[in-house]
């Protein structure tokens, strides 16, 4: 990739953060007076990270080369899965899709040791529910 691509890429990234972070986060988040946490607090400090590390890419282009296709072509795989995911737990519901879709990424990327997969499958979705709808009351999908 060209120091041009990187820094075209760096931009964009520069503003989508700002774009998040100053006008879509604030418009389209809800309050929320009786928890301890803000729910704006985890997508401004996400838009704040991605905003940084735009500008940290158009001011640092690095010198890397383009992947092998084989590689990206995973990556797309793996874009495709989660996309899919989100779009089933529309439909079927967190409870449901998160177990399934983790199961199926963590065998995408080799995963097979049985401890691993059982705390992927069971214990994370389990873990982000109760973080989600127990500590900061917000309902998921």
């Amino acid at each position: 990739m060209s120091t041009l691509a990187d820094r075209i890429s760096g931009l964009f990234f520069l503003l989508f953060g700002l774009a998040m972070y100053l006008w879509i986060n604030p418009n389209f988040i809800e309050t929320v007076d009786s928890r301890n946490i803000a729910p704006s607090t985890l997508p401004n400090i996400v838009s704040i990270v991605i905003a940084a590390s735009g500008a940290f890419l158009t001011l640092k282009p690095t010198q890397h080369q383009v992947r092998n296709p084989i590689l990206m072509a995973k990556t797309g795989l793996y874009v495709g899965l989660l996309t899919a995911g989100i779009y089933a737990m529309s439909w079927f519901g967190f409870e449901y899709v998160a177990p399934v879709l983790a199961l199926a990424i963590m065998w995408l990327i080799g995963e097979r040791r049985p401890l691993w997969l059982g705390l992927g499958v069971v214990a994370m979705p389990a873990i982000i529910w109760f973080l989600v709808t127990q500590v900061l009351g917000r309902a998921l999908p």
